[in-house]
Order: structure tokens, then sequence, then C-alpha cells
């Protein structure tokens, strides 16, 4: 058995941020250009009518060339930059929901590939309400709860590599967008705290909320901190992790214990994250490797159709 790789040393780039060293937020956007906007809309028109399922939709890589110029800066930003970007937007009072999720879908083919986000096989996924319950075995996505910093699919034994989302609605109050670098946290725990960084190394277990397929575990066992030789991988739900380990009647050691609200304590640093609130229309790219991400809970209408509504999309990174 080949021994994990381990990073022994402090990252000091654009990937180590904090709330203060990124704390321009129009440095985050990318502005769609009228170029970008008109290959966009040539392609959702050419399809009208002619469409079955948005996700039947695939781009050659010659396809889209002014969209590919404007998104590099958001392919640099999310692998080798801060990790997120925003794009801004898909001009909603233009276009139905169905040709705004369409817009969506092309502009995550030209980031990346699209990659399966449950058993059923969902490309895109629609992050809203539905009542239901996380103590019932939900995902948090489907509720209105706060969602606790994490990593998209950290549950699974392969997880996307970018995360998206498109913001249709929001909601009557609440429902932040947080982030936070786990590269930060890797830094702070390596100078401060590498006894439980040794821990955060080793394995948890992760309740799968119920996607996994017949012949399959419940849960995933898999270290939270990962060095690739590269870059730092991360994968986190603190939840997830005790209900993981709940269902295994594996009670979490207290040396586990410990390396987890240590690893919590740094999270709740709010000079380790940005927060902001996507507008109607705009795009959130994160690099899912390193970059946790939260929303907060929210309140919302009472009206069906004003209901906050978020689309999903997870990506595999191209070579």
């Amino acid at each position: 058995m080949s021994v994990p790789q381990k990073l022994t040393e402090v990252l000091i780039d654009e990937r180590a941020w904090t709330a203060e060293s990124i704390n321009d937020p129009a440095s985050w956007r990318c502005t769609l250009s009228e170029a970008c906007l008109a290959e966009l809309d040539a392609f959702v028109r050419e399809l009208k009518g002619n469409l079955r399922s948005i996700t039947e939709v695939r781009i050659e890589d010659t396809q889209l060339p002014a969209c590919r110029e404007t998104l590099q800066p958001v392919s640099q930003a999310i692998h080798l930059g801060r990790g997120f970007s925003v794009v801004d937007r898909v001009l909603l009072e233009r276009y139905s929901v169905e040709e705004a999720q369409t817009i969506y879908w092309l502009v995550g083919q030209v980031l990346g590939l699209p990659f399966e986000q449950d058993v059923r096989g969902a490309l895109l996924y629609d992050v809203r309400d539905t009542g239901q319950d996380v103590s019932r075995g939900a995902r948090f996505s489907v509720t209105n709860a706060e969602s606790s910093f994490h990593t998209d699919g950290a549950f699974n034994p392969h997880t996307p590599d970018i995360v998206g989302l498109l913001c249709l609605q929001t909601a009557k109050s609440g429902g932040r967008n947080q982030l936070i670098s786990a590269v930060t946290l890797h830094n702070e725990l390596l100078q401060h705290h590498p006894d439980v960084l040794e821990m955060l190394y080793r394995s948890f277990y992760f309740d799968r909320r119920g996607q996994f397929r017949e012949g399959e575990q419940p849960v995933s066992e898999t270290p939270i901190f990962r060095w690739d030789g590269q870059e730092v991988v991360f994968k986190y739900m603190y939840y997830y992790i005790h209900v993981g380990h709940e269902a295994m009647h594996r009670p979490l050691m207290p040396e586990q214990e410990k390396a987890l609200e240590a690893l919590e304590s740094l999270i709740r640093r709010e000079d380790l994250q940005v927060e902001f609130s996507l507008q109607p229309g705009q795009m959130l790219f994160t690099n899912n490797r390193w970059i946790l991400h939260n929303r907060t809970a929210f309140e919302d209408y009472a009206e069906l159709e004003k209901r906050r509504h978020y689309v999903r999309l997870w990506l595999s990174r191209r070579n």
C-alpha cells in the first residue's frame, strides 16, 4: 500500500486568500462580451423548438470561440488563482427559464465536462426548498437550512472538479453565498496545529445521503485533506461525517473530534470568508477540489413563482 502524500510547507500564492486579500468583488467578476452573448443567442435561437432536453446539447471545441476567449480568465482563476469566479450574466429579461438554462449549460461546457450529480444521472440540478428535512436523509440543497461549509459530492468516491450555480430567483431574505479557501485552512493548520492536520489526512466516514447503487456501501471512507503533488484536495461536510460514523457504528474518536473542532473553528473565522449574494442571471463557478462553499439559511416568499431557485452544474475539468 502506497503512503499518501502530504503537503509539508506553507503555500503562498493566489490560492491562499483571506477576506482582506481579495476584498474587491469587482475583481471576481467576468462580464460576457458582446461577441460571446451574440454567439450564445444564435445558438439558442437555432435550437428553438428542436430541443428535447437541454442536457442533450453538446458543443465542439471549435464552437463559441468568442465565449472561449471571454471565459479564459474564469478558467484561469478557478484552477490557478483564487478558485472561483462570478460570470455576469444570462439576460433573464430576454430569455425563458429553459433558454437561460441552455445558455448556462453552454457556458459550463466551455469550462469543463458535465458530471452526473446523483444516482439517476441528473446533469442539471434544481437547488430550491422542497420542504424536506436533512435529519430524515435529505440533501441540504433541497431545504432552506444553512448547508454549512462543504465541498460538493464529498460523500462520493468521485467528485466534480468544478461546481456551477445559476441564480434564477433570490430568496425573500438570507441565502447568501460564502466561500473559504482550503489552501488557507491547510496553511493555518500546518503552522499552528500540525497534530490536527495529521489526523485530517486520515480517513473519515461520510454518509452518502442515499446516493449509492446496489452493492455499494451507504458510506464512503476518505481523508479530508489530500495532496496530489500539485494541489490540495479537500473533501468535507461536517454533518455527513457525523452521520457516516453513526451509520458504521464507529463513533468518532476523541482525536478525530478534536481535529474536526479545530477545523470548524477556522471555518467560522469571518476574516477567512467572503460573502455575497448572486443576482438573477449571474453564474458562480468554484473549484470544488479546494474551495468550500456555504449557503446561509433563508426565508422564502409565499408565492411559488417568487421562491429562491438556483440551478447547479457539476463539471470535470478539461486536461
